[in-house]
């Protein structure tokens, strides 16, 4: 079998994965907080707060996702406000995806992104925005590029990329 996204990249063997979301696993906080703060170097209290933040269910945002391989967590990514740029009328945005080395190239990116995008067009939010040094690789899940956008402490410009809801 061969990966769609990858031609050339052999599809391993089908696992089984779950998604989940933070706010309805309270219990796995701070499992996850310590996962995305070992990815990213972002301070654990950022994530610890922010995801505290999205147990109260107050708004839509923030919010916390990881994919599971039983009780592996093998990606993740949120959605904040505003992913640290120069463009804060442009929100909500995925930020912080990371999907392990090893799990990579089996769609899970794809399928966060997906559950992620359903997910918000339930809440009623039915267009997210998403900074990234990437080039070409948000595309293939249904993102535009939509504009450039400094990142905070950054001289070059990052793409900023949009996806709007579309029944399929």
């Amino acid at each position: 079998f061969l990966h769609p996204a990858h031609p050339m990249t052999p599809l391993r063997k089908e696992t089984s994965m779950d998604i989940l979301r933070i706010s309805r696993h309270p219990e796995l906080l701070p499992q996850v907080a310590a996962w995305f703060h070992g990815k990213w170097g972002i301070p654990l209290s950022a994530y610890e707060e922010s995801m505290e933040e999205a147990l109260k269910a107050a708004a839509s945002v923030p919010e916390w996702y990881l994919a599971r391989e039983g009780e592996r967590i093998v990606g993740g990514c949120g959605v904040i406000g505003n992913d640290f740029h120069d463009r804060p009328d442009l929100h909500p945005n995925v930020c912080a995806v990371f999907v392990e080395p090893e799990h990579r190239c089996l769609g899970i990116a794809g399928q966060l992104l997906a559950f992620v995008c359903r997910d918000f067009h339930d809440r009623g939010i039915d267009t997210l925005y998403l900074l990234t040094d990437h080039d070409h690789f948000y595309e293939r899940y249904g993102w535009t590029y939509h504009c450039p956008a400094l990142g905070e402490g950054e001289s070059v410009p990052s793409r900023l990329y949009r996806h709007v809801w579309q029944e399929t």
